[in-house]
């Protein structure tokens, strides 16, 4: 099934929130009309391209190298972008498209803050292994459970309201740019998982207590009918 879009909204989505709108629209927008005319290019090959960066950068941060992964993550980041826009250019846009791209972009979450933690682990900054393990765990599960929680929400009927900030799109560019910043600030990566951590978490907790007060609304609503 094809998506039916006006011609001038192929660079965005309507989900799509200023941070990852102005890097699909200032970055990945300048690549995707050049790759339109490339005999055999399907998006998938771009979605996959996508991932194995991801999933590289994180086993760069694993191996001690922040800057280059960093540099990795973003160019993940702005080809992440270009399939759906390359997609929707060349009329190729589907579900399965749509389902793949959300799958393997767990496997890159995973890989990025799992680098993170094996690089902070392997760092000279003070801290408790364990400390960081709880900390790398609350990131890795609030990661998940923000596109999880989108998608659960959405077939169940339940308005989340507006799109969250704690999007892939700023997760990956917070974690890019803490590697980008190590160099300066040793302490960058340490901030990033934090971060991770706490604000998905947040949202998480801010999207159950949303669908409580829904579901409760709806049941006064239901006994005053009756």
């Amino acid at each position: 099934m094809h998506e039916t879009r006006s011609p001038g909204d192929w660079r965005t989505k309507p989900t799509d929130r200023f941070i990852l709108k102005w890097i699909k629209c200032r970055l990945s927008a300048r690549i995707t009309p050049r790759l339109v005319s490339v005999n055999r290019l399907a998006p998938w090959m771009v979605t996959l391209s996508s991932a194995f960066l991801g999933v590289l950068a994180g086993l760069m941060f694993a191996s001690g190298w922040a800057p280059l992964a960093g540099l990795t993550a973003a160019f993940s980041q702005i080809l992440d972008g270009v399939d759906g826009q390359f997609a929707r250019l060349t009329g190729r846009a589907s579900r399965a498209g749509a389902f793949l791209d959300s799958v393997v972009d767990r496997y890159t979450d995973g890989a990025l803050v799992l680098g993170l933690v094996v690089y902070l682990a392997k760092s000279q900054i003070p801290g408790s292994l364990w400390g960081l393990l709880l900390v790398g765990a609350f990131a890795m599960i609030g990661s998940g459970l923000i596109s999880y929680s989108s998608a659960r929400a959405e077939n169940l009927g339940i308005d989340l309201g507006k799109p969250s900030l704690a999007s892939k799109g700023t997760r990956v560019s917070v974690i890019a740019l803490s590697g980008l910043l190590t160099p300066l600030w040793q302490v960058a990566p340490l901030m990033a998982l934090f971060y991770l951590a706490l604000h998905s978490n947040v949202v998480i907790v801010k999207r159950l207590l949303c669908a409580f007060r829904q579901t409760e609304t709806m049941r006064r609503g239901d006994r005053e009918r009756g």
